[in-house]
């Protein structure tokens, strides 16, 4: 299995080439050169098996020979071991015909979890193996970055650097990132917001003296191994409502798309997906890029929903890859003219996206609305991500096909928006109740790259 950039200009890598290397030397987005099918039978048989056999399935031919089956499956056991749900990713039903994926039940309760305790495995064994040493560098606007200190906290041949929006994510987002003690992991709050933390990892990554001096590799959304981990609860969901032989929608509360692309891939895969709805917050610009085809960012505007809070969706090049037919020119030229402002995409393009995608929009009022009606409709309590999904899935689903929502998050990651909507301010897992006990350790930085490589270069070999 060979990958390949969606600008076309980098080098054709393996998977573990391109795990290790995460974004492409000429800025572009690294994807598999053919992207493998299972057949009906094999969809069928995933029905009743763990989620750890489905994870190796489904994820077994994009790893091509970095790894053994012995040694991959044993990776698979270890990353979800610590999941505090048997199911891994169980469904909830909340009306007739629409489910709630919860993929919360990781570690530091969020689904990024699903794919970033795999990604830390795979690191752990590739760099064992070849005794080299990396520097991840990662943005995020809240789940990715605990996710990542998690995953990699305490390895001996990783230091982790996360850049976060300060005071744009919540408290105990912040305090998952800032609590652990392990030397290797730092969280550095950047004044700004998570757009600058995304363009200043971008730009470590584009200055190529640096990224090789310091061995660079990145974990967020961006790396192609984050995907891949994702599209396996696509599957796991679908089998479990009749799929193949029965049609399955999804909803994804989504910023950064990189959750629903890897729905786009389940579909690419021979999943029988019918629709796949993206649900945007205020922060629209995915919702009004498919619905007009001008991708113009506009300001980030914090909500309850911050995760959510992006105006520039690193994933969103990968889908258009496939809607330009697979030309790296067309794709470099769109992202050129991004930063100059924005772009218009294709009609031809335009209308590959919309044969694939749905999209809605909710506002903050109609966020804690949902919040609430979900709590007292269906028993459910939701965090506010999960809530911008409920809503738009509502808006636009077919009763006869069954909808699957994801619940992106925990509801106690956001206690205050939840409580504000519902007059119930949600606990978190007796297995977290010391988070507000525990010190915190963070470096505030400036939007300033040359300020951040020079903290990291004396961080790594001090």
């Amino acid at each position: 299995m060979k990958y390949i950039s969606t600008r076309g200009k980098a080098p054709v890598l393996n998977f573990e080439e391109a795990m290790l290397t995460g974004l492409a030397r000429d800025g572009g987005l690294y994807l598999p050169e053919i992207i493998p099918t299972l057949s009906a039978d094999d969809i069928r048989a995933l029905n009743g098996v763990s989620y750890e056999e489905a994870a190796f399935r489904i994820m077994r031919p994009y790893i091509g020979d970095t790894f053994t089956d012995d040694e991959f499956r044993e990776i698979i056991a270890k990353s979800y071991a610590g999941f505090g749900h048997d199911s891994r990713a169980p469904l909830k039903e909340l009306a007739p015909s629409h489910f709630l994926l919860e993929l919360f039940h990781g570690p530091t309760l969020a689904f990024k979890d699903f794919a970033m305790q795999l990604i830390g495995q795979l690191f752990q064994a590739a760099l064992k193996r070849s005794g080299e040493r990396v520097t991840i560098v990662g943005a995020t606007s809240g789940d990715t970055g605990s996710a990542a200190i998690e995953a990699f906290k305490g390895l001996d041949a990783v230091d982790v650097f996360i850049l976060f929006p300060h005071g744009r994510v919540s408290e105990v987002q912040r305090r998952q990132m800032t609590t652990p003690s392990e030397a290797n992991v730092h969280a550095l709050s950047l004044t700004g917001h998570f757009d600058d933390c995304q363009a200043r990892v971008k730009d470590m990554f584009n200055d190529f003296e640096f990224r090789d001096g310091v061995r660079l590799a990145g974990v967020n959304s961006i790396n192609w191994a984050r995907v891949l981990a994702q599209v396996v609860y696509y599957f796991t969901s679908a089998v479990s409502l009749g799929a193949p032989d029965r049609k399955v929608s999804f909803t994804v509360p989504t910023g950064n798309f990189g959750d629903i692309f890897a729905g786009y891939i389940a579909r690419r895969m021979g999943l029988p997906i019918d629709k796949l709805v993206v649900a945007t917050n205020q922060n629209d610009i995915l919702h009004r890029c498919l619905t007009t085809g001008e991708y113009r960012p506009d300001g980030v505007i914090p909500s309850i929903s911050p995760s959510m809070d992006i105006q520039v969706s690193s994933n969103f090049e990968r889908a258009l890859f496939y809607a330009y037919g697979q030309d790296g020119g067309a794709i470099a030229q769109l992202m050129d003219e991004l930063k100059d402002g924005g772009f218009t995409v294709s009609q031809g393009a335009r209308q590959a996206l919309s044969e694939l995608f749905l999209s809605g929009n909710c506002s903050e009022e109609e966020t804690r609305a949902t919040i609430k009606s979900t709590l007292e409709r269906s028993v459910e309590l939701i965090c506010p991500h999960s809530a911008v999904g409920v809503k738009v899935a509502n808006d636009l689903r077919d009763p006869a096909v069954p909808m699957v929502t994801l619940a992106t998050a925990h509801p106690a990651k956001f206690p205050d928006a939840v409580e504000q909507a519902t007059g119930i301010r949600p606990g978190l897992p007796p297995r977290m109740a010391d988070l507000f006990d525990k010190d915190e350790r963070v470096t505030r930085v400036e939007n300033d790259l040359s300020e951040i490589q020079t903290l990291i270069r004396e961080r790594i070999t001090s």
